[in-house]
């Protein structure tokens, strides 16, 4: 059984009407090809517009009602660990310091909080939504406090495949201990937890705009702050500290990282489709769920991540399955690529990463059970219903 295509996990797809070309087009012709310029300030509006079309409310003032539309400030960024790493910054995380980072997702969320010289403290996964536990998140802050006479500088919440984090639970931790979070809403982009979309959430937001998110630039990233004066802190660290003089003064440690008008031109044209993607996205996650019938008592041996509750909607950037018993998910994936199709394993953790073996980390289980029971399907804009049928009946007789 194979098809006669391949089938990949989410592969870039630009839009019908070309508006990619056209913006890319524009920047030439004006000679706006540096890392500012219209495509960067027009594709920034277009994000600050989309999040906050049904944003309640945000980071500290959450509590405090509605807001309005320029609550929300939005830096393009050349990726979003390049926006992790400044919004570690901006919160003052440096050398010696200790952050509470998610351990069941990417490297890329942790990676930044060595960069800056301080210490990852890895924490476990809830059962629910795949995201940081909020019980081992106190537990873990006051035993730090315990330890070493000082509180974590910081917290990094993932959103894991698109599903949102328990934040209700989450930021009233923060509150409660004073202690800033930042929202990796790498894979989030059009998913909403109570209404509110991630990319809003605690203190810092941040975005990837990689090639195989719900949009792209071919790589690329944000930082999504709640006030201007934040964001315009965040564009003088990511274009190398440069003081405002007609010479080049520097008082403080910069770095090069900011978008350029051509990755941000495919990403204004992008924003033309991304309501179409997210609903493509959901739609295939759906018909994972229908045609492995896993709400049907005759078929227990695999379970198709949803949604939680009503509270959750995730965008399903990527459907994830577990199966009931732990097995060789990586000889399992071998096998669809010999029938033409992408897959992959779960996030294998980071506590159990060799390069953070010495990190201390809080941990219940629960993401190392999740890395040897579930792998992750296609489900880009490019997979077609026929794919999906395709897909879940070559599982299934691979399953036999």
């Amino acid at each position: 059984m194979k098809t006669n295509h391949r089938i990949h996990l989410c592969l870039a797809k630009m839009s019908d009407n070309g508006m990619e070309q056209r913006y890319i087009q524009e920047a030439f012709q004006t000679n706006w090809v540096a890392p500012l310029g219209p495509n960067v300030d027009a594709f920034e509006d277009a994000l600050k517009r989309f999040l906050s079309a049904s944003v309640i409310s945000t980071g500290a003032d959450r509590r405090s009602g509605e807001i309005s539309v320029n609550d929300v400030y939005v830096a393009a960024l050349s990726s979003c660990t390049a926006a992790i790493h400044i919004a570690l910054l901006l919160l003052g995380v440096k050398t010696n310091d200790e952050v509470l980072c998610q351990s069941f997702s990417f490297c890329a969320s942790a990676n930044p909080v060595v960069y800056c010289g301080a210490t990852p403290i890895f924490i476990d996964s809830e059962e629910e939504t795949w995201n940081m536990s909020p019980e081992l998140l106190e537990k873990a802050i006051n035993d730090r406090i315990a330890k070493t006479g000082r509180k974590p500088k910081a917290i990094i919440v993932v959103d894991l495949y698109g599903m949102p984090a328990k934040w209700d639970e989450l930021e009233s931790i923060s509150h409660k201990y004073e202690i800033p979070i930042i929202e990796d809403a790498a894979n989030a982009l059009g998913s909403t937890y109570k209404g509110q979309p991630c990319g809003t959430f605690g203190d810092l937001a941040t975005l990837s705009f990689n090639g195989n998110k719900i949009i792209t630039t071919s790589g690329g990233g944000a930082i999504v702050c709640h006030d201007e004066a934040t964001k315009k802190r965040a564009i003088f660290l990511a274009t190398q500290a440069k003081e405002p003089y007609l010479h080049y003064e520097h008082e403080t440690i910069g770095y090069n990282y900011r978008m350029s008008n051509i990755s941000a031109g495919i990403g204004r044209g992008q924003m033309t489709v991304l309501e179409d993607h997210i609903n493509h996205h959901k739609h295939v996650n759906k018909l994972y769920r229908d045609l492995f019938n896993t709400n049907r008592t005759n078929n227990t041996n695999i379970l198709v991540k949803g949604n939680p509750d009503g509270d959750f909607d995730s965008n399903f950037w990527l459907t994830t399955i577990l199966f009931k018993k732990e097995f060789d998910t990586e000889a399992f994936c071998l096998e669809l690529d010999k029938a033409g199709i992408e897959a992959r394993p779960l996030w294998k953790p980071m506590h159990m990463q060799p390069v953070y073996k010495a990190a201390p980390a809080y941990i219940n289980g629960i993401s190392e059970k999740l890395y040897k029971t579930g792998i992750c399907l296609p489900s880009g804009p490019w997979v077609s219903d026929e794919d999906v049928k395709y897909i879940v009946e070559t599982i299934k007789s691979l399953m036999k």
